[in-house]
């Protein structure tokens, strides 16, 4: 039974259809396959390959088959959201959903901007740290990302895809590159040792690695702008899932061929990378090197739209049920389809969230670090109600255009595993450290983080506080909206913007 309100009802008159299969695919590849974890990632040196290797297997396909079941199941505009309040209720609904979206504009503010002012610094026109070029930067990054939310979904779309090839067509050259690097000079002293997993890298590396994995089903948010959702998310989760893993092994290792691990950084590790490789193309390398730096710009810019699209859309809808305000942000724009106010708001949140990460003590690699980290908890903890409420799901009696083939109890252990390892994650998050000290593992806070671990307490926990306390009042705020008597519910809108 449809309990939506009558302003979310409202609103879904305004949607256009108009995502296929391939725009499916190409703005999850867009939005997961994350470039700016790379480096993050290969930090931990060869055995962050075998931890990715493990993830891909005991994490991502029970994750994605839960979700191909879900999302062609539950196919309302706004995704998780819907799922957490059906299972669950509202008040949970509201907390997964914030938690989901807020993540994208502190990510987009704090790291993406980061790495992409690092990436014009160092390798087009170098901008001083804290100069007026280097805000002017990061706004611009920002605000651009933004622009590509509020546009209409059939022309803001070709910016994720766009940048989605871009960034496999990137990949896709730079292994090559590593190849004939390999060939021409060797690799790097790696030995079948340095590839066996230990516990210190699996704390280090997991909550990056979930993070890297997490988020095809956020396509979902958008189900009432698909075409055919019934028959397109189980096929776009499936492809874009088997995609990300390759982009994500076979970069994290050619990584680790050319570069020590010790001299790899989480901002800078793959176009350090690159740079390396990129010796073998002789006086072209500097400028081709010049050329990759403009691209990977664009596909960090296409990446953070591409999450703006999504997590914008579910936050809207959160708000038209009643669940974020007095429904002031649930309203999407009659001739764009798209939710401008929460847009708008999310480019207000990236900017405050770079301010506030510009006052933090340490360089650009640390700052990355730190505001990624965060942009991690909140998503991970997320998807400690959002996996739940997918298990309960499993119960409701409605037809499933795709079922996975295993009982109900084999589906709910599916997703305890995946549970598991979010629970692992989101702890090791938000509590660097403390998993270490458990098991007598030497662990240096301010050597591995640029910070003391007082400051990354305050600015992580801090953030969570803050972020929960927005939650409960602006739950509280919109029960006006909660309580509005119910209207028939309008039909959404075809790709023309007439209702289908």
């Amino acid at each position: 039974m449809d309990t939506s309100t009558s302003l979310a009802r409202e609103q879904t008159s305004l949607l256009h259809r108009s995502l296929g299969t391939f725009d499916i695919i190409f703005l999850m590849i867009a939005a997961v396959v994350g470039l700016e974890t790379l480096g993050q990632v290969s930090t931990y040196g060869a055995e962050a390959f075998t931890w990715a290797l493990v993830l891909a297997v005991t994490f991502l396909i029970p994750y994605g088959l839960i979700f191909a079941e879900v999302g062609s199941t539950f196919r309302e505009e706004g995704g998780a959201y819907i799922w957490v309040r059906t299972a669950f209720g509202r008040g949970a609904a509201a907390i997964a959903a914030l938690l989901t979206w807020v993540t994208q504009p502190v990510w987009v503010g704090g790291s993406m901007a980061f790495l992409a002012a690092e990436t014009f610094s160092g390798h087009i026109s170098e901008l001083s740290s804290g100069s007026f070029a280097d805000y002017a930067f990061k706004l611009i990054f920002i605000w651009i990302t933004v622009a590509a939310a509020i546009i209409s979904l059939r022309r803001g779309k070709w910016l994720p895809t766009i940048g989605a090839i871009a960034k496999m067509a990137l990949l896709v050259f730079f292994v090559f590159t590593t190849v004939i690097y390999a060939v021409k000079h060797g690799v790097a002293g790696l030995s079948g040792g340095d590839f066996s997993p230990t516990l210190a890298g699996l704390f280090g590396s997991v909550p990056v690695l979930l993070f890297a994995f997490l988020g095809f089903e956020s396509s979902s948010s958008a189900a009432g702008e698909m075409k055919n959702p019934a028959r397109d998310v189980p096929i776009s989760i499936f492809r874009s899932c088997a995609i990300a893993a390759a982009c994500y092994l076979i970069p994290i290792l050619a990584i680790l061929l050319v570069i020590p691990a010790d001299q790899i950084t989480g901002i800078g590790g793959l176009l350090d990378a690159v740079a390396t490789v990129y010796s073998v193309y002789g006086g072209a390398a500097d400028t081709m090197l010049t050329i990759t730096s403009i691209v990977l710009i664009f596909i960090l810019a296409s990446q953070g739209a591409a999450w703006m699209i999504v997590s914008d859309r579910m936050q809207a809808m959160a708000a038209a049920d009643g669940s974020f305000f007095g429904g002031f942000f649930g309203k999407f724009s009659a001739r764009l389809g798209t939710p401008v106010r929460v847009n708008m708001l999310s480019g207000v949140v990236a900017t405050v969230f770079l301010l506030a990460s510009m006052q933090i003590t340490g360089d650009n690699a640390a700052v990355f670090g730190v505001v990624l980290t965060i942009s991690i908890s909140t998503f991970l903890l997320s998807y400690l109600l959002v996996i739940p409420a997918a298990i309960k799901l499993r119960k409701v009696d409605e037809p499933r255009p795709y079922r996975v083939p295993v009982s109900d109890r084999g589906f709910a252990v599916l997703g305890a595993i995946c549970f598991a390892w979010i629970l692992l994650g989101s702890w090791v998050a938000v509590f660097p450290g403390t998993l270490e000290s458990l098991f007598n593992i030497d662990y240096s806070f301010t050597d591995i983080w640029g910070v003391t671990q007082t400051r990354f307490e305050v600015f992580t926990v801090g953030t969570l506080a803050v972020l929960l306390l927005l939650g409960a009042v602006g739950y509280l705020r919109g029960a006006r909206v909660r309580s509005a008597p119910a209207s028939t519910p309008a039909p959404a809108a075809d790709k023309e913007g007439t209702p289908a």
